[in-house]
């Protein structure tokens, strides 16, 4: 983690962004305001996304299955 002032950034910009995909910059601005820059990574879709289904189809896949077992359950005890 480093700890820069604004006006640092403000002078190394492009050091700091760079920086700040490996590991943590906090730029200090002022004595009360403090700011946590770090890099975003955008996930790209793979298998898996694809597969995604949403809430309401495993809620309502959640209460078929509950249902059989309950049939399946109620038919084996009589």
């Amino acid at each position: 983690m480093i700890v820069i002032s604004s006006a640092e950034l403000r002078n190394n910009m492009k050091k700091y962004l760079d920086l700040a995909k490996s590991e943590s910059i906090i730029i200090q601005r002022g004595k009360n305001e403090t700011f946590h820059l770090t890099a975003e990574k955008v996930l790209e879709p793979d298998a898996d996304y694809h597969r995604a289904i949403s809430a309401e189809e495993f809620r309502e896949g959640a209460k078929a299955h509950i249902r059989k077992l309950y049939a399946k359950k109620n038919s084996t005890c009589e």
